[in-house]
């Protein structure tokens, strides 16, 4: 997997993970594996991070096409008969809009050249030749003495011959297919709420069942290479949460205009204690009745003094 047209992004990563290992080094021994396990993942989190607009334009564009939900039911039942016809129609009200039902595979596609790379790097330390990608030979043995609860960075599931470090190996090869599963089942769980008569659901749960199977390919990759995956999953999971909680599904009145909803409360809200009168209102007190007063009528003289009138 070794692209030479793409030994520029090897340096430039290279060097990027030298850097963080450097400035980790200054209070961290640098051949620990903590070491080596906080580089990667800060490397994790500041490519996301990158390529967080990609991740809002995604978002945004899933957004419109939630809204324009109704108007897509309304064409595909007008031109149930005629697929082509429906397509055309779908897609051009999809783009008078502003929505882009592929703006999904952006993170995607730009995360994989950062994912080759990475690859190839690990694999270059494990072999001992990661210093043609301008790292120096001390980095490259600190990485290989570097272990994560005994299993080494560099190496893959099929190369360790200790069978703690194939333990080690495997549980995280099965926290990646967990955390695989769990980022693919929130996409599509959101994906089928937004359009419920879409053709391709079914579609869409075997391949949410089938994703996690995938990771198992990662037992030839090396633990650091595992790392980072799980990471970019953890880091994704709690990114669609923090949008789809503050964007949720829109609600349409008769005519299939989109009614505003209030947004969830995020986690902290959860958590934050409310005063009683927060949590439950006071009732209104009823109405006291009204008290009415009779005075007594006044009397005349004569009658309060009881003399009679000549």
């Amino acid at each position: 997997m070794d692209f030479a047209w793409l030994n520029w992004l090897y340096t430039a990563i290279a060097q990027v993970i030298t850097w963080i290992h450097q400035a980790y080094s200054t209070f961290i021994n640098p051949a620990s594996g903590l070491n080596w396990a906080l580089t990667i993942i800060t490397l994790t989190v500041i490519m996301r991070i990158l390529i967080f607009p990609l991740f809002l334009k995604q978002m945004r564009s899933s957004k419109k096409m939630q809204e324009l939900a109704p108007k897509v039911q309304e064409l595909r039942k007008r031109y149930k008969n005629d697929k082509q016809r429906m397509n055309q129609e779908v897609m051009a009200l999809y783009q008078g809009a502003g929505a882009n039902p592929l703006g999904g595979c952006l993170p995607i596609v730009a995360q994989f050249p950062i994912f080759i790379s990475m690859f190839t790097v690990l694999q270059a330390i494990s072999n001992g030749t990661a210093t043609k990608y301008g790292m120096t030979a001390e980095v490259v043995n600190s990485a290989k003495q570097a272990h994560i609860f005994s299993a080494g960075i560099s190496e893959t599931f099929f190369s360790a011959t200790a069978i703690t470090s194939k333990v080690i190996i495997g549980v995280f090869v099965a926290v990646s297919s967990l955390t695989t599963f769990l980022t693919v089942r929130q996409s599509v769980t959101r994906s089928m709420q937004q359009m419920p008569d879409n053709p391709m659901a079914q579609q869409q749960k075997i391949l949410m069942y089938i994703s996690p199977l995938f990771a198992f390919f990662s037992l030839n990759f090396p633990l650091g290479l595992i790392l980072y995956w799980v990471t970019t999953n953890l880091w994704t999971l709690g990114q669609q949460h923090w949008f789809y909680s503050r964007h949720p599904m829109p609600e349409f009145d008769a005519k299939g205009n989109p009614i505003p909803v209030k947004p969830k409360p995020g986690m902290l809200a959860r958590f934050k204690k409310s005063t009683p009168e927060e949590e439950t209102p006071a009732a209104p007190e009823p109405p006291q009745p009204k008290i009415v007063r009779n005075q007594p009528s006044r009397q005349s003289r004569s009658k309060r003094t009881g003399s009679k009138k000549s």
